[in-house]
């Protein structure tokens, strides 16, 4: 341990950093009193998996700041089942080192933070892109009350050789904006991996992912739980590391992606819904009165087919966007909804069941008389351009009333477990 210390120590001179370490570094290892945790004020919490090339950097750095800036804080390594002597480093250094069990960039943070002693939680990689003896500006933002705390790699400036083509040209701005149109927040950045919030914020947040997309649902859970929101600039630098960081581009991004849509139904469902049964209804609608010339292009019967199945994918789109923001409100991945409760009280079973039936009805009977039509010609040919119509309007009744009979009961059953 003493011969470890000292080549750290000896080390880090070379390279003209500052050393707020003492010489009597075992002592820091001793368990902290109630008094000592009571004190803390910041936790700079790194997730760790085989970063030892780096790590030893990244603790020197948030050392010195919490010493420099007179800030009563701690430094926990949350280690992921590193095999590259990466938590001997730690200890050596005066970190405290937690070991989370599960696999994942999510995970080992969540472990890391749980773990922490400090009202306010700064994390950052441990691969030397950020720097962690310039964290002035996010403890500010947390001191003036704000629950989280970006920072924005675009207004702090971007390093050559920090960030790839696509990640910094593509993937980062398309999902940031994305973040920003879906749940109306400012962030610049959703994806910095340096940022800071209070305890208070984090447990009102509840996170859950275990992966890389555990960036993108705190600030979403943040947005959705309204919960002030800063953003500093911070500088990202090219990674300390000689081997390829854990990010994979189209996977990770992927996971993004799906987890934005995944906790905004309204984008997902509702609003594509809502634009396909405009279309559906207004095209067809005016179809059905009389064939739409387009120079010479005829929208006629087979055009009103089309649209009578994206009216069906219309209704069932809005409907499904009520299942799943109820399933997420009572499953506690989305705030509460007044609206929605209210909506529910409004529409109980016994309503769905008398509008359904009643729908359902009126389509039988355009069925029969249908059925009535093509019997006065004794079962032969009719006009199938103008039978076509009233077989599509007839059969599309029916079928809307017999979902909203079926997804009455549906939502009766989450609307009880939702009202628990």
């Amino acid at each position: 341990m003493h011969n470890l210390i000292g080549k750290i120590k000896q080390k880090y001179h070379i390279y003209g950093l500052p050393i707020a370490l003492k010489t009597n570094l075992s002592l820091q290892l001793l368990p902290m009193t109630s008094k000592m945790i009571k004190d803390i004020e910041l936790s700079i919490v790194m997730p760790c998996l085989n970063e030892a090339e780096t790590l030893e950097i990244c603790i020197v750095k948030a050392k010195n700041f919490l010493q420099n800036a007179n800030v009563p804080g701690e430094v926990v390594i949350s280690d992921n089942g590193s095999t590259d002597g990466s938590q001997d480093i730690a200890i050596a250094l005066g970190a405290r080192v937690v070991h989370a069990s599960i696999k994942g960039y999510g995970a080992a943070l969540q472990t890391g933070i749980e773990n922490a002693h400090g009202k306010y939680v700064i994390m950052g990689d441990a691969d030397d892109s950020y720097d962690f003896s310039d964290l002035k500006l996010f403890v500010e933002q947390l001191r003036a009350g704000n629950g989280l705390v970006m920072g924005n790699r675009f207004k702090g400036g971007i390093k050559q050789g920090a960030m790839p083509f696509l990640h910094r040209y593509l993937g980062n701005p398309v999902l940031s904006f994305i973040g920003r149109l879906f749940f109306k927040t400012h962030i610049g950045d959703f994806h910095c991996g340096l940022r800071g919030f209070s305890r208070e914020a984090y447990q009102k947040m509840r996170l859950r992912t275990t992966g890389m997309e555990f960036a993108s649902e705190m600030i979403v859970k943040a947005a959705l739980q309204k919960i002030s929101i800063a953003e500093v600039p911070t500088t990202l630098s090219p990674d300390g590391r000689s081997r390829p960081p854990h990010l994979r581009t189209w996977r990770d991004g992927w996971r993004h992606l799906r987890f934005l849509l995944l906790f905004s139904p309204r984008w997902l469902f509702l609003y594509p819904g809502l634009l396909l049964l405009g279309l559906s209804l207004g095209l067809g609608a005016t179809i059905y009165l009389k064939p739409v010339k387009i120079s010479h292009l005829v929208l006629d019967i087979h055009s009103l087919i089309y649209l009578s199945f994206i009216l069906l994918i219309s209704f069932q789109l809005i409907f499904f966007h009520f299942f799943t923001r109820i399933y997420a409100i009572r499953a506690k991945m989305l705030p509460d909804s007044v609206k929605l409760t209210k909506l529910l009280q409004l529409l109980s079973l016994e309503k769905g069941l008398i509008i359904g039936g009643l729908i359902l009805v009126l389509g039988a009977a355009m069925m029969v008389g249908n059925f009535v039509t093509w019997s006065q010609v004794n079962f032969g040919n009719l006009n199938p351009t103008d039978f076509v119509r009233q077989v599509l309007v007839a059969t599309l009744t029916f079928t809307i009333g017999a979902q909203i009979i079926v997804y009455s009961f549906v939502f009766s059953f989450l609307s009880i477990s939702y009202s628990e």
